[in-house]
């Protein structure tokens, strides 16, 4: 991964969002790393959102879908996701939103049963995180998806701790929004990405870089340097 980064930190300069002739180099790192990454979780790479990390890309996926407008929005989530989720989900509580927090049983599993009580008509996003940050436990993504969609709701998934350690695919998981952090899988801090399959509102406005979604100059070496370490891990997986 650093070997991948060296060229973006030593001579490559150019920053990919301007229209000299030396920001080439860089806009084709930029889209060459998201078509990589998109490849290795089976999305489109105009699905792949870079951030700064897991915990962004959090923030970005649940405020983006329930503040997408002024209504009051019921959320479901777990009592055991990062915190990254659970202090977004109580700002959104203090914006007027319901949110519900799913137990857990003791092997810190979600139970299926508890999620279809839980779920209404009015449930715009559950989000539960793929494998748990400080006792593994891996949830039952799809089965936890598939449910939502039958109401209508997105689901995200929290997969920081999963992508590049196993077998990650949004379209065999079913999940409308996916988290991820580059120095889970031995790329640099301070990068991640959101896969997301439709366009959700910004979470930082300016500039129009990430397609006019997600302002701000792009970290060329941390992105290349992400894509590089995550493809490497999923060649190596087995």
């Amino acid at each position: 991964a650093f070997e991948a980064m060296k060229p973006f930190l030593l001579e490559e300069y150019g920053n990919a969002s301007q229209p000299y002739s030396f920001a080439r180099s860089a806009k084709n790192a930029l889209k060459n790393a998201r078509a990589k990454i998109a490849e290795c979780i089976g999305a489109l790479p105009e699905e792949i959102y870079f951030t700064s990390g897991g915990t962004e890309s959090d923030n970005w996926a649940i405020k983006g879908i329930v503040l997408s407008d002024s209504t009051p929005k019921d959320i479901i989530t777990s009592q055991i996701e990062h915190h990254a989720i659970l202090h977004t989900a109580k700002f959104l509580e203090q914006q007027g939103a319901t949110v519900t927090y799913l137990p857990v049983n003791e092997n810190g599993l979600v139970s299926i049963q508890q999620l279809k009580k839980a779920i209404t008509s009015d449930t715009v996003l559950i989000s539960v995180m793929t494998a748990n940050n400080e006792i593994g436990t891996i949830q039952p993504i799809r089965e936890l998806a598939s449910i939502s969609h039958k109401y209508g709701a997105c689901f995200h998934t929290d997969a920081v701790q999963a992508v590049g350690h196993i077998p990650v695919d949004v379209n065999q998981l079913g999940v409308s929004l996916l988290s991820a952090s580059a120095h889970k899988f031995n790329g640099p801090k301070g990068v991640g990405f959101l896969y997301s399959r439709h366009r959700i509102p910004n979470l930082i406005d300016g500039g129009a870089q990430e397609r006019g979604s997600r302002a701000g100059t792009e970290n060329i070496a941390a992105i290349v340097g992400m894509a590089e370490a995550l493809k490497k891990n999923c060649l190596e997986m087995e």
